[in-house]
């Protein structure tokens, strides 16, 4: 299925996410949500919290509203933890 198609993504974060090469949920899916948002930073896209939300939502198929408080704290953790990697990778 194309990202177009999952909810939580318009048209804005559809063309975003194409132009880091995810096309479709299987891709999303492959480099999860983490990662997708570390390479949507790497590449000029100002996100927020709520285009991660946005994204675990599409792969779970639910409204990004809908993810519960802890689990958004533990997305913004592993976030925080991936964005402090890359980094010092650089």
């Amino acid at each position: 299925m194309n990202v177009d198609k999952l909810p939580n993504l318009g048209p804005k974060s559809t063309a975003w996410l194409n132009n880091i090469g995810i096309y479709t949920r299987a891709e999303l899916h492959a480099v999860g949500p983490i990662t997708a948002m570390i390479r949507l930073e790497r590449a000029g896209h100002t996100s927020s919290l709520n285009m991660l939300y946005a994204l675990v939502g599409a792969l779970e198929g639910g409204h990004w509203q809908e993810i519960a408080h802890t689990r958004k704290g533990e997305l913004v953790l592993a976030l925080d933890a991936a964005r402090e990697l890359e980094k010092l990778n650089f």
